[in-house]
């Protein structure tokens, strides 16, 4: 892949002008920060009483921390560079036949929460690049050990033979099946008629909860799914690798080859750890070595479908240019199906496509865990130091010249499938995916960044793929609880951003980690002020300047100043101001929950209290949760104890608002207390989706009566708590 310079360029780097700007205001805003912090020592040398000695070092304590992440978020801001491609002049340079050959790693886990068609659409569409067929490669990792999956993956080889050639004919772009036939309809077609056929199968087998005897009546069929006895369970099973579909034996209609499609569900025991999502690509990783070994990855989740078959072309773009550091190309996730204002912000448009093109001007963006394509070398050490993996057949440089059916391959596929492979190795420590943290897709782009690699992010106007999101917000915040408990893994390590970051990737990039490894601090700050202010305002206790005060003046800056920086940078990312009150307000919600939460988790793990657990994101879709969505209205439903924190904040900020204004119609002076009213009245708009779910609403989606009855106890706990603290 290493070549000359082309004639014709295949990628082109610009740097955005706004980067003066940044710095400048960076500048002033760091020394309004100082100022804060200054005004807020000297408060806290002079509180008058214990009351506002604990009120002032709680806001000085939470301004530290936001000033804190503030200055990690300006090494994004610093060189942001947008890069293009040009794939038209791939073949100016290279035959079809000399790209390197493609393995794409796609995984899911549960085949209930993460239906077998959603894993089989996937795969057609990933099957169906323009891309040579015979360098082509899915391997679908099932860590649910579902038979159900592998029987999805078969019929989606049968009707892959019919639709790969239809999309190659009809220039379809879109060639995930079901979001294609969503869009058209094509009522009375064969093609649509096959697929519905097929997607009648697999689901009714679903839902049955056994695979009839009659899709098992070849030699080969009864074979694979004789291995799901009495004694397979998802905990516990032998390695199962199953050749779907072999390139150079199996043909669509035209008689042109189908790409390679292989079943794997690596070996589970009971005593032996695995590692969640990290241990499922280590196994693809070896067993795709023997196998195939292409020296080009791509890893995806089972909902993140391909929608523009085009997309390996893009990759090259970068890979084929002469840039033998460059370890991964990453694609923005973007999502289908989001609603106008997209309430739980499920685009996440500042770590997908805002911070990523800050990072491009540093050694690139971070690994998103999907939507990534690596050379695969990256896996086996720095670029200057090759680590050796056990055996010849695992190295990147390993040519396979034998079938992917032949035995002794398959035999061993399966040896490295094993639940006991890794004993004893370097895998997850130096070698593959890296093991230590929940969010294997951080950890693992942070450490092979601090190797020495880069990266680069490719950001096409189509989407190269597309997610599907969570419509329920109890699924947003056990994912986001998740990915919180892994980023707090990373930062009290010893591979701290703080730390070993700094030395290995200098400051500026150890920053933009250690934004995102950190983040979860911001729950104490965004708690504190949710909560105290409010309540300082109940008792009519100044915390805040009065409004002729300079330092007011101050207050207004910093707020304005970072949220209308925020909104602008949000707007020039190509999205809307509806969206962005939508993303500030999740935020929020997020850091009075599932931040808060996942904090906890972390410390009751390393105190010994609870064990660590992997909880797969649901992607089945309810009919009345969807309607509920597309009205923009919240979905609640279920009486999670993640609605508890931000439902108290709501109801102090009601109070306090309400109390405010009825101080102001008793002819009141509020001049001390005008910063504490803007405050709650800002939580109480943010809220409004809240107070409508306990209130207003009466279908499926409304915030249950008992986190309503247990939100209003505890808003007068703590009321009463922080009071007490005021008076003395």
């Amino acid at each position: 892949m290493e070549n000359s310079t082309p004639k014709f360029p295949f990628n082109s780097s610009k740097r955005l002008r706004r980067r003066f700007l940044n710095r400048a205001f960076a500048v002033i805003y760091a020394f309004a920060i100082l100022a804060l912090l200054y005004h807020h020592v000297e408060t806290v040398l002079h509180s008058p009483t214990y009351g506002a000695f604990f009120i002032t070092t709680s806001l000085l304590i939470s301004d530290i921390i936001l000033g804190f992440m503030w200055l990690n978020s300006q090494s994004f801001r610093m060189n942001p560079v947008i890069k293009d491609v040009f794939p038209e002049n791939l073949e100016k340079h290279f035959d079809r036949k000399d790209f390197p050959a493609l393995d794409t790693f796609i995984c899911t886990a549960d085949p209930y929460k993460e239906p077998p068609m959603t894993v089989a659409n996937t795969a057609l569409s990933v099957m169906a690049y323009d891309y040579p067929a015979e360098k082509l490669s899915v391997y679908v990792s099932d860590d649910g050990g579902s038979e159900f999956t592998l029987f999805a993956l078969m019929e989606a080889a049968k009707f892959g033979s019919y639709w790969l050639p239809f999309c190659r004919e009809n220039k379809v772009m879109n060639r995930c099946p079901e979001a294609y036939f969503r869009s058209n309809p094509l009522p009375d077609s064969k093609i649509k008629m096959m697929y519905e056929s097929m997607k009648r199968r697999v689901e009714n087998s679903v839902e049955k909860g056994q695979i009839l005897d009659e899709y098992k009546t070849s030699e080969e069929a009864a074979e694979a799914f004789g291995k799901w006895n009495q004694g397979f369970t998802r905990q516990d099973h032998p390695a199962v690798i199953k050749v779907v579909s072999q390139t150079g034996n199996d043909k669509d209609i035209r008689g042109h080859s189908m790409p390679n499609l292989v079943y794997v569900s690596r070996e589970k025991c009971r005593t032996s750890e695995h590692h969640f999502k990290a241990g499922a690509l280590n196994a693809l990783l070896r067993v795709s070595a023997v196998m195939t070994n292409a020296p080009i990855i791509l890893t995806l989740d089972c909902d993140m479908i391909s929608n523009d078959p085009s997309t390996p072309h893009q990759m090259l773009c970068h890979f084929m240019d002469n840039s033998p550091k460059l370890g991964f190309v990453q694609f923005p996730q973007r999502f289908d199906g989001l609603n106008k204002a997209d309430i739980y912000a499920s685009e996440f448009r500042r770590p997908f496509h805002i911070n990523p093109v800050g990072m491009n001007g540093l050694s690139g963006p971070d690994y998103f865990g999907t939507g990534t394509f690596f050379r695969r070398r990256i896996f086996y050490g720095a670029p200057s130091s090759f680590i050796q993996p056990e055996i010849l057949e695992l190295r990147p440089d390993h040519v396979v010249e034998k079938s992917i059916k032949n035995q002794p391959i398959l035999e061993l596929a399966h040896h490295v499938a094993g639940c006991n492979y890794e004993n004893q190795t370097s895998w997850g420590s130096k070698i593959g995916f890296r093991y230590g943290s929940l969010v294997e897709d951080f950890y693992t782009g942070y450490l092979l960044h601090c190797e020495g690699w880069k990266s680069v992010l490719c950001n096409p106007d189509r989407a190269s793929f597309l997610c599907e999101m969570p419509i329920s917000l109890n699924d947003v915040l056990n994912q986001t609880k998740r990915w919180t408990v892994g980023l707090l893994e990373v930062s009290f390590s010893k591979h701290c951003p703080l730390v070993f970051g700094v030395w290995f990737l200098g400051p500026l990039k150890a920053q933009c980690y250690a934004y995102y490894a950190f983040g979860p601090l911001l729950s104490f700050p965004i708690a504190v002020y949710a909560c105290l202010p409010q309540i300082a305002l109940l008792n009519n206790f100044s915390v805040f300047p009065k409004v002729w005060d300079p330092w007011f003046s101050l207050y207004i800056f910093l707020f304005l100043g970072a949220y209308g920086q925020d909104c602008l940078e949000f707007i020039l990312a190509q999205g809307t101001i509806l969206r962005w009150w939508s993303d500030q307000r999740i935020w929020l919600i997020r850091l009075l929950s599932s931040d808060l939460f996942g904090s906890l988790e972390y410390i009751a793990n390393h105190l010994g209290i609870s064990t660590r657990g992997f909880e797969v994101t649901n992607k089945l879709v309810d009919n009345e949760q969807n309607k509920r969505y597309y009205e923009g209205k919240f979905e609640f439903g279920v009486p999670s104890p993640n609605f508890v924190p931000f439902s108290t904040a709501a109801i102090l900020n009601l109070t306090a608002l309400i109390m405010g204004f009825l101080k102001i119609s008793w002819n009141e002076n509020l001049d001390s207390l005008i910063i504490q009213m803007l405050i709650a009245s800002f939580g109480v708009v943010n809220c409004l989706p809240i107070f409508e779910a306990m209130v207003l609403r009466s279908d499926n989606g409304r915030i249950p009566i008992k986190i309503t009855i247990i939100s209003v106890s505890l808003a007068w706990v703590v009321y009463a708590a922080v009071s007490f603290i005021l008076k003395l």
